[in-house]
Formats: C-alpha cells, structure tokens, sequence
C-alpha cells in the first residue's frame, strides 16, 4: 500500500486525479484516484500530445464548437471509467469535471446555459464555473438546479465562503422543488496563491522568506476547512494548484477531494509508512502566520472579510489562472484541427 492508497482507503480524505492524458489516468486509478478533474488547459495539452490517442474529429466545426466538442470528447470517455465508481454511491466519488468557457467568467446567463449543456453529456459530470461574483451565483442556480458543480479560480477564504453559502441557498432550493441537491466542491487553488504571494513579497521587499511563502496556502484552506466545519457547510473543499506533497500531506485526514497532478503524485508514493498520519488537525505556525499577515495580499486571503464578490475577479491570482486557461487552453482548442 503507498501514500495514495492509504490516503483514499484509510482517511476521510479523497483524491481526483489532475490530468487528462490515458496513462496517467490508469495509474492514478490502479493507486485510489475516485474521480478527475480536468480544465480547458489540460485539455489542450492532452489532445497536442503525440503519445495521446482520441477518436476526434473537428470537421465542419469552429470557434467555441470546435472547443466544447474537444472537451466532451475527453471528459466523457474519463467519465464512464469513472461511473462504476459512482455506481457505488459513496459522495465525492466517481465524477469527472468538465470547465465552462474561461472567456465568460462574468458572464452569468451564459455561464448557466453553458453549465446545463455539460452537464448533459453525463451523469457524473461536475461542471466547474469560477469564483467570480457572476459565476458564483451561475454556481446557486446550477445547485438549485441539481447540477453538480464546482468552483474553480479561487484562491481566497472570502471566496469558498461566499461558494459555501451560495451551496447552501441552492440546496434549500432544489429540495423545496423536489431535487436531489447535487454534489458541491469549492477549489482553493493552494499552490497558484503560493506562487503569487511570492512575487507580490519580492516586489515589496519584505522579509517573508519561502519557508512562510509555502505555508500561505495551506494557511488559508485550513482555516476555511475550520469555518467550514463551524457553519455546517456540507460543500467538499478541494486543495488544487499544489507545488508539491507537502499541500497534501499537510492536510491529510481531511473530509475534503484533493485534485492531486501526476508528479505530485510521484513524490507521494515515495512516502514511506511512518509519514502515512493525518495532518488536518496540525496548526500553521503562528509566527509564519504573523510574518504573512504582513503581507496585506495574503490577509485579502486569509481573513474570511478580506475581500467582497465584486473584488474576486479582479485578484492577481484570478487574472493569472484565467488567462492561462484562455491562452493555453480554450482559444487554442477553437483552433484545433483534427
């Protein structure tokens, strides 16, 4: 048994597998991945991949259709490798995400006419929508709706909360319309916010070094992790975006999906039994808590007031993960000739 396995089998913990290429995926699935997610830039590279075989064909189509078409095509076959996984009937198991277009993240009535057309090609689709004002409240209508979803480019408290209370409201109003409330997951993308509290801390000069830098993450979903449990929200937090083992291993135990990248993957089976304990329960430093509260970009994060809906899509972190997946992954998958 390695770290994966024990991880999946013996904590409340669950991990998703971070990638869309085949063998990767098989891997991930012999070691105890109970579910994928995907996004518009893993897709791209998957299907530009000499050693990746689909069956696809862009014929007759363009721009968006071209996109959508690429997306289904990949989502829907990791979909049915993971639907006896979902047969089973244990939550947060089995489902495999599939992302709106990243062009559209305030665009609310697109977002939701988009979210129910994925959300069709399968059962266990989870439809990911980002934490932007718009695309949290596209999220409660999808929730209402019956819709699994989850809420990506998000890298702050203020943000999961805001995507924990939209969960809620939408749960309220699909059983009072006789629906079976939908599986809910809010990202907090650890790693990518690690990456920009650093260069925001060189900029400024401050005397933050990169041992508090890789704890700023983790900081922040645990704290969320703590909220989350005081509020009785039932919505899944999902650490993504991670640098390394150490985002897993800090939070291991937790009822929470982890979306863990194959080379992480990689270091976590080289665990040996002895690091195979629970780590949810462990406080952050204070004195690197204090260092990184000097940092006003990382209070923004931290502190569950730190930012309002309307300051989530202008966020460093947010500009930086959208534009990735619109020029490394959906405008590229509209040009994609196959």
């Amino acid at each position: 048994m390695n770290y994966l396995q024990w991880l999946s089998g013996h904590t409340d913990s669950v991990w998703w597998h971070d990638s869309a290429n085949m063998s990767e995926a098989e891997r991930a699935l012999a070691w105890g991945a109970q579910g994928m997610t995907t996004n518009p830039f893993l897709v791209n590279q998957t299907l530009r991949s000499p050693k990746e075989e689909w069956d696809l064909s862009t014929k007759g189509l363009s721009g968006d259709q071209k996109a959508l078409h690429a997306i289904k095509t990949v989502t829907t076959t990791y979909a049915q490798k993971f639907q006896p996984i979902r047969d089973v009937g244990q939550e947060g198991r089995g489902y495999v995400c599939a992302q709106t277009n990243p062009n559209k993240c305030g665009d609310y009535h697109y977002m939701v006419k988009q979210a129910k057309v994925l959300s069709s090609w399968a059962p266990n689709i989870v439809v990911k929508l980002p934490a932007t004002r718009a695309g949290i409240r596209a999220y409660e209508e999808c929730v209402a709706a019956g819709i699994n979803v989850a809420a990506t480019v998000s890298f702050t408290v203020s943000q999961v909360l805001a995507v924990g209370e939209a969960a809620k409201r939408g749960k309220e109003r699909a059983k009072a319309a006789g629906i079976t409330p939908p599986l809910t997951i809010a990202v907090l993308m650890v790693g990518r916010l690690d990456d920009y509290l650093r260069d925001v801390a060189q900029d400024r000069d401050l005397a933050i070094g990169e041992d508090d830098i890789r704890q700023a993450g983790t900081a922040c979903i645990k704290h969320a992790y703590t909220l989350f449990q005081e509020r009785g929200y039932d919505t899944f937090l999902m650490p993504a975006g991670c640098r390394g083992a150490y985002h897993i291993s800090a939070l291991s135990g937790a009822k929470m999906i982890m979306s863990i990248s194959p080379k992480i993957q990689d270091e976590l089976v080289s665990l040996d039994e002895q690091q195979f304990v629970t780590r949810i329960d462990e406080p952050v430093d204070p004195a690197t808590l204090e260092r990184l509260l000097t940092l006003d970009e990382f209070a923004r994060a931290y502190r569950a007031d730190g930012m309002q809906a309307e300051e989530f899509i202008t966020f460093g972190s947010t500009n930086r993960t959208i534009d990735q997946f619109i020029n490394s992954g959906w405008n590229p998958l509209t040009a994609l000739e196959r």
